[in-house]
């Protein structure tokens, strides 16, 4: 799929009015470092208890290594999953110009329907059941197929897409924008010239933008919570960066974006992310143990989750951005050769498939007495290698997945 697509050889990148229509190959090394990021994070929620996730080892935390979880998961959480939707957005732009709206809808259905769909009647059931086994809690000795028919006729289904609700959320992103191509094409009449790169008021504007929606969101869905598997505490990031991703297509600023804005907006978001987590924790209530108002409602504390996810997000991808540019793409000897594109082409696969692989591996060392953290850094490891290698040697060679993975 586009979103996830392999890198293939692209000119270098020396003025921006080449990057309309060449493959950037070094947003394909971004994107599946993020997909690794991804596993991390789940790997991460396994060992820490903190956020939603299938299988949970029910492990005693020191205060450091709690620290330490919280901390990575925050400032994890506050851009990876906003980045990979500023790179599909990123792409939306020129596949609807290729293709035209009926083409490019019918096209992001396939790609990104389809294996929805697999995820929620195939792999959420099989996750469920036999790798996490936890799916039929209220009766372990309940079969699979009449736990799948309970499933099915009590509507759990609809919440059942686990990792691949990313994929019906892009859908949902990409026909609003085939819908509003669709009416300016009636009102525009010509082409808008290029905008250049925002500066640093619009930046900080941005910014604030993410953290006030993010907050006013939260007062009814507040973190923790979710609709049909869908945590909108955390969609008006993933809207702004779908949005900024499409814009950055029109105007070329993956190319004109300078290398000292994403230095000096990295450092930003780093240094000013950590001292509003530090005060956060010294003056909220989290070292009391009260940590509900930093999750959602008329809170302080709410307010300043929102305003450090927004800063250092937006601050780490455009750090990151400058950084894969520079160091990641086609120039670089060292990214240009055979394992990153085995990456880039596998990406996908990976992140279709990562659950069930990860909670096996989780539960089999379950009886290894080892510190949390050298366990989370194990499991994380080894899921990256098993997931990658049966993606690329098992899923994409069957038959029915080769053209959706």
């Amino acid at each position: 799929m586009e979103l996830l697509t392999p890198a293939i050889s692209a000119p270098s990148i020396k003025a921006p009015a080449a990057t309309a229509t060449a493959r950037l190959p070094f947003i394909d090394n971004l994107r599946w470092v993020m997909i690794m990021l991804v596993l991390s994070m789940h790997a991460a929620v396994t060992y820490s208890g903190h956020g939603s996730w299938y299988y949970n080892e029910k492990t005693h935390l020191s205060l450091g290594e709690e620290f330490t979880f919280v901390t990575y998961q925050v400032f994890l959480q506050s851009f990876f999953m906003g980045l990979l939707f500023f790179v599909a957005g990123y792409f939306v732009p020129g596949a609807y110009d290729r293709k035209g709206g009926l083409r490019f809808l019918r096209d992001r259905a396939y790609r990104l329907g389809l294996p929805s769909l697999l995820w929620i009647f195939v792999l959420q059931p099989i996750t469920g059941y036999y790798a996490a086994g936890n799916w039929a809690a209220d009766d372990p000795h309940r079969s699979f197929l009449r736990e799948y028919a309970h499933y099915i006729t009590r509507g759990r289904f609809l919440s059942g897409n686990g990792p691949l609700w990313f994929c019906i959320a892009l859908l949902f992103f990409c026909c609003v924008y085939a819908g509003w191509r669709t009416l300016a094409s009636t009102t525009r009449k010509t082409s808008a010239a290029p905008r250049p790169f925002p500066r640093t008021a619009v930046i900080a504007g941005f910014i604030a933008l993410i953290a006030i929606a993010t907050f006013l969101v939260r007062i009814t869905w507040p973190n923790g919570t979710n609709f049909y598997n869908m945590q909108f505490c955390y969609f008006s990031q993933y809207v702004a960066f779908f949005i900024a991703g499409t814009l950055a297509y029109r105007n070329s600023w993956l190319t004109t974006l300078p290398a000292s804005t994403g230095r000096r907006w990295g450092r930003i978001g780093r240094l000013g992310g950590l001292v509003l987590w530090f005060a956060l924790i010294l003056l909220g209530g989290a070292l009391k143990g009260n940590t509900a108002p930093y999750d959602g409602g008329w809170h302080w504390q709410s307010l300043g989750m929102s305003t450090l996810e927004s800063l250092a997000g937006v601050g780490i991808s455009l750090s990151l951005l400058t950084l894969f540019r520079s160091s990641f793409n086609s120039q670089v000897p060292r990214v240009n050769g055979g394992r990153a594109a085995f990456f880039s082409a596998n990406a996908f696969a990976v992140y279709v498939f990562h659950p069930p692989i990860l909670i096996v591996i989780t539960r089999l060392i379950t009886g290894w007495h080892g510190e949390a953290l050298l366990k989370f850094l194990v499991a994380t490891v080894l899921s990256i290698i098993v997931t990658f290698a049966l993606s690329a040697w098992v899923f994409r060679r069957i038959p029915l997945l080769k053209n959706i993975l």
